[in-house]
């Protein structure tokens, strides 16, 4: 048995392998199911009307699923050139730092324009995502540190930054309007000129989840479209014929890392506008989601195609919603995490079986008889 580079990808797989990979990890998900006294099919059952079917399911899914849609498209977008940005949990930190700080500004200033304060918001968050995201993109690009572990690292730094902005008593974004607040921090409500509005009547579709399509289709065109894509796909796959071909590596390094940043920063504006209305940076806040790692899992079994994210992020969506909506003694509170952790080892699994060719050859007396490959 062994490994065979696959000299040629037919189409058919980019399309088996992700789906393959579902149906494996709800297979595995079964057994441990089985094994820990639950009935998979009710289970499944019970997360399919949660998640989709359900009355306002789908409206609850498409909220769970905004954030997750950021964070798997900066994932995604540093993939693709084979940067492993691991820090859009913190970027995303930092993006509702920045959005809720231009709503204070404008709020001070007696703005009261919506679409004003949107597209503020949206570029002080992109700008502040982009630059943390720049931290770990310089060391790679200058110095050649790992961004893996460097934006991994600077996602507890903004953890902690978010907490000092709500805690510190002389902090701009505290408030100290009232006796509770001054004894229980917290944060600062936004104006009502920055609440994002909603779509839709039986489904709730948030701003942030368009503008994450939009910024999915975006993304794409980036890609797929312009020379910018090309430069970095042939980045990826073969560094020393793109610096043969005169690219400039370290540019496109910093680029695709801003970029990546920005995006996972309007994730963060999103959270502020659509549904927190106020920077929380308690332990039960935006730090309690851990949106940046589920983003992760997303952007893994979407195999980095921006326009699959925002379905699979959907499909994680309608876990997460399925795991608050169920969550009781017949439903653990951890069992969604596990469901997360299998599904990502299926998908990078997956990605294994599409670049290479499992091959298994029986032999006698040293000779092969039988050859099979997959």
């Amino acid at each position: 048995m062994k490994l065979e580079r696959r000299l040629t990808q037919p189409w058919w797989l980019s399309v088996a392998i992700p789906v393959g990979s579902l149906v494996v990890a709800f297979a595995i998900m079964g057994v441990v199911l089985a094994l820990t006294g639950h009935d998979p099919w009710e289970t499944y059952r019970k997360i399919v009307e949660a998640g989709f079917t359900g009355s306002g399911a789908m409206s609850a899914t498409l909220i769970s699923a905004t954030p997750i849609l950021f964070t798997g498209l900066a994932a995604a977008a540093a993939f693709r050139m084979q940067l492993f940005n691991i820090g859009a949990e913190g970027q995303l930190y930092l993006g509702a730092v920045g959005a809720s700080w231009i709503a204070l500004q404008l709020g001070d200033r007696d703005a009261t324009s919506t679409p004003l304060f949107v597209i503020a918001m949206c570029v002080a968050a992109a700008a502040l995502g982009a630059l943390w995201a720049l931290i770990p993109g310089v060391l790679r690009a200058f110095a050649r540190t790992n961004e893996i572990i460097t934006s991994l690292m600077l996602n507890y730094v903004a953890g902690l930054l978010l907490t000092y902005l709500i805690f510190d008593s002389s902090s701009y974004w505290r408030d100290t309007s009232t006796l509770q607040a001054r004894a229980f921090p917290q944060g600062k409500p936004m104006p009502e000129a920055s609440d994002w509005s909603s779509f839709g009547s039986s489904v709730v579709v948030p701003l942030g989840f368009l503008l994450g399509i939009l910024s999915a289709l975006a993304l794409w065109v980036l890609y797929s479209r312009m020379r910018f894509g090309f430069e970095v796909g042939v980045m990826a796959d073969s560094p020393r014929a793109a610096r043969y071909a005169g690219m400039r590596t370290r540019r496109k390094i910093l680029a695709v890392m801003a970029v990546s940043g920005a995006i996972a920063g309007i994730g963060g504006a999103s959270q502020i506008g659509d549904f927190t209305h106020t920077l929380d940076g308690s332990p039960t806040g935006l730090q309690a989601a851990a949106f940046g790692y589920t983003g992760i899992v997303v952007a893994a079994l979407a195999r980095y195609n921006p326009l699959a994210v925002c379905l699979v992020a959907v499909l994680i969506g309608g876990l997460l919603n399925a795991g608050y909506t169920l969550q009781g003694p017949d439903f653990p509170s951890g069992l969604v995490g596990v469901m997360q952790g299998i599904i990502l080892f299926c998908a990078l699994g997956g990605e294994l079986l599409l670049r290479y060719r499992l091959r298994v050859t029986r032999t006698r007396a040293g000779k092969p008889v039988a050859e099979a490959g997959l």
